[in-house]
């Protein structure tokens, strides 16, 4: 019995080791190793016990799994939080005695995750492809410190005096933009290879390029057939990574409509300080003195003057007698000038139009969370700005700053079309979990002694519950939401109580 106390002693150690670290080759080839070390030992502890229970007849003797002796063992002590609730029922709880009956069930779930452990890593090692790509993921930051490294960046203060400066910021700004559509890119790769995919090794690509230089291990398949995975000594299941691909697209939005406003706040400034350049230009011009003139200059430019009189008089009776084809081909080059500057003043006024709403829609939306209506209107603004731009033609003077504009303005309006989508979502979500809440209701009030309405209503109640749960913090009616959920989960532990009775 004491070598099987010290055998015992010794599992937090072995079941720490049974777990995969994804990334270099030679490492999983060394890991593969330690697990299978693991799975002896373990192996070992059950021929112990299966002697226990034969020759001493000990079947009801509980020992601690995981007795306070060191300092791994208190690692898994659940009473301080250092095991996260995800990932408890790997390790089991130190503060209760386990019987030797259930201890050997419990080895033969820890030999069996190795088993599945090491058909994963020969699966990703005889994968080049797999294993070229994780390797590429290694090299770039995760998409959480990716994030936070743009949105730090995006937090600048403009020089809204300095001319040169403004430009340098207005490019920073547009750099920063363009690494967040690629990062949103990369977002909508990780959540599609995640929920799409029908293989696991798929699924690792998802993940492997969400924690990237990170790092992550497959840490327990819980009762649930859910995959727990670590990185940088955080516990999270998929469902909480695709939870977090959800929280980044919004926020990546968000960056993308603050960047957006920067950037249109600093092309004003830069726009005043040239308009009052160009008066400063033109007051300095009109400042000069008018150069003097000698005797002789004044005759010859007389005479010049005359001499071009007499030219475009004998041009102008020459033209008389040209045929009415030609003249009206220079009436209409003489028209030209004239319809350019009209057609242009259109285009000016299109683009300020545009500017203005653009300048509106982000205002709108600054502060959220806002009610549905609210994004609604940013995104009816945002709509209307690009077909403003796209209506200027390109022989206007402001077509290349409107298609640069434009650019922009549809990545705003597709973000925001996006966080309509989501409200609406979430909206949808709170109105269905109340008429859920009403029928549960319904269904205690009109039959409250009979099993099968009490069940419906508990079902009800369940489902509104998981209505409210799916909500997104980030949206308006979440405050709502949060404020009803434990009334919710009140009457569902009442009637649960009442069934379960």
């Amino acid at each position: 019995m004491a070598n099987l106390e010290i055998l015992v002693s010794e599992l937090p150690t072995l079941i720490q080791s049974l777990k995969l670290t994804i990334g270099d080759s030679n490492e999983i080839m060394e890991q593969i190793i330690l697990i299978n070390n693991a799975q002896e030992q373990l192996r070992n502890i059950q021929k112990l016990i299966a002697q226990e229970l034969k020759f001493e007849n000990i079947n009801n003797s509980a020992i601690a799994t995981l007795p306070r002796i060191n300092i791994a063992a208190s690692f898994f002590i659940p009473s301080i939080e250092l095991v996260d609730p995800a990932i408890a029922e790997k390790f089991g709880n130190s503060e209760t005695k386990i019987s030797l009956t259930d201890l050997q069930s419990k080895i033969d779930s820890w030999i069996e995750w190795g088993y599945f452990l090491q058909a994963i890593a020969a699966d990703i090692l005889s994968d080049i492809q797999l294993v070229n790509q994780i390797n590429s993921d290694i090299n770039h930051l995760s998409l959480t410190a990716n994030f936070q490294v743009i949105a730090k960046s995006l937090n600048i203060n403009l020089n809204l005096d300095n001319f040169n400066l403004l430009e340098h910021q207005i490019q920073k700004i547009s750099n920063y933009q363009n690494e967040l559509l690629q990062l949103q890119q990369k977002l909508n790769y990780i959540f599609n290879t995640i929920t799409n995919s029908h293989s696991l090794l798929n699924i690792l690509l998802g993940v492997s390029a969400f924690y990237g230089k990170s790092g992550f291990a497959l840490e327990w398949l819980d009762d649930d057939h859910e995959l727990i995975i670590s990185s940088d000594g955080k516990f999270q299941e998929l469902t909480d990574i695709l939870n977090d691909c959800d929280f980044f697209h919004e926020q990546i939005a968000a960056l993308i409509i603050q960047g957006d406003t920067l950037r249109e706040q600093a092309e004003q400034a830069l726009k005043k300080i040239e308009q009052e350049i160009s008066k400063e230009s033109i007051i300095s011009q009109q400042v000069k003195r008018v150069p003097k003139f000698s005797t002789h200059k004044i005759v010859r430019l007389g005479l010049i003057v005359a001499s071009s009189l007499l030219i475009l008089g004998f041009g102008g009776w020459k033209i008389k007698e040209q045929s009415p084809q030609l003249q009206q081909i220079i009436l209409s080059l003489t028209r030209e000038p004239s319809a350019f500057v009209a057609d242009d003043g259109g285009a000016i006024a299109r683009f300020k139009s545009a500017q203005k709403l653009g300048m509106e829609a982000a205002s709108l939306v600054q502060n959220p969370p806002h009610p549905l209506k609210v994004w609604q209107q940013a995104q009816n603004k945002w709509y209307q700005a690009i077909k403003l731009l796209d209506s200027i033609p390109n022989e206007t003077s402001v077509y290349d700053q409107a298609k640069k504009k434009l650019a922009y303005y549809q990545i705003n309006y597709n973000a925001i079309n996006q966080r309509v989508l989501i409200e609406k979502k979430a909206l949808v979500n709170l109105e269905s979990a109340k008429k859920l809440a009403i029928e549960a209701d319904l269904f205690g009030q009109n039959s409250p002694h009979s099993l099968l309405s009490r069940q419906q209503a508990k079902d009800k109640w369940e489902q509104a519950i998981n209505l409210l749960e799916a909500i997104p913090e980030s949206t308006f009616v979440c405050i709502q939401a949060k404020e009803t959920l434990p009334i919710y989960k009140t009457n569902y532990a009442a009637i649960s109580k009442i069934i379960q009775n």
